[in-house]
């Protein structure tokens, strides 16, 4: 999608290591975008202070193809776990987008609580009322 938000990375899915797919994937400074399609294009983002967990992914074929997936887990409502796949240097586009989250969480003073919020009162009833 053209937009004049500044992109600080941006990949496609590859097949056979090469970007020949129609999905694309880009970082700005506070989201991950996901844009999908040729006739019909859906396009998804997270924003980056939502991430809760990333992690990396390579089976064999990727390896030798040289690329791999990142998993990304996050507390969005449309996305809870995005993969991203198949892109070239995963581990170091794992590092880049660590950062950006880490830098947006500090700038919104993110709280441990506000950063695992799901939903969820656990709060104990000691009263039993």
């Amino acid at each position: 999608m053209k937009t004049n938000v500044k992109k600080l990375w941006s990949d496609k899915k590859r097949i056979l290591g090469m970007p020949i797919s129609f999905t694309t994937y880009s970082l700005s400074d506070d989201r991950l975008f996901v844009d999908k399609g040729l006739v019909r294009l859906q396009s998804d983002e997270i924003l980056l202070y939502r991430v809760r967990d990333l992690s990396v992914s390579q089976t064999l074929g990727q390896r030798i193809f040289g690329v791999g997936s990142i998993i990304v887990q996050s507390s969005d409502k449309t996305s809870p776990v995005l993969e991203i796949r198949n892109i070239k240097t995963p581990f170091d586009v794992k590092e880049l987008l660590h950062q950006h989250v880490e830098k947006m969480k500090l700038e919104r003073r993110m709280r441990v609580g506000e950063i695992l919020e799901d939903g969820h009162d656990y709060a104990e009833d000691l009263d039993n009322d």
